[in-house]
């Protein structure tokens, strides 16, 4: 599976990260707060419809909230965002991520690099619905 494959799985449930899968059961961190809008539309039509950045906020937070890793930097970093998701966040990690995304500037770590990444990591995920693009796959 992709890095960015993993950070879907690891906020929605694997479910979402899987082609035309149905949103994921209703245990576990990856499970939307009460009063969220899900990700994939009624009927369990394949295409999932955009989120918007408080939606996906939400997700996230609960992941923190129910793994009690409460004080990682998730906002704004990269790196805090992939440790709070139990994900590898190493040099090499971010490469490839990086890479995964488009990324064309420097491979190196820098604070460039990770602004970058949290960005895209950021918008793909709410353009997705917290689905895996093709492009991605």
């Amino acid at each position: 599976m992709s890095i960015f494959g993993s950070i879907v799985s690891a906020i929605f449930g694997k479910a979402k990260a899987a082609p035309g899968a149905e949103a994921s059961s209703s245990s576990g961190p990856a499970t939307a707060p009460a009063g969220s809008a899900t990700a994939v539309p009624a009927g369990g039509a394949t295409k999932p419809q955009p989120v918007t950045r408080e939606q996906l906020d939400a997700r996230i937070q609960n992941v923190a909230d129910t793994t009690g890793r409460k004080s990682y930097n998730w906002k704004q970093s990269i790196v805090d965002l992939m440790k709070l998701l139990d994900l590898d966040s190493s040099l090499n990690a971010r490469k490839q991520l990086a890479q995964e995304l488009g990324y064309t500037g420097a491979l190196d770590g820098s604070a460039e690099m990770n602004v970058w990444l949290h960005k895209q990591v950021m918008a793909k995920l709410m353009e997705s619905g917290g689905a895996v693009p093709d492009s991605l796959k």
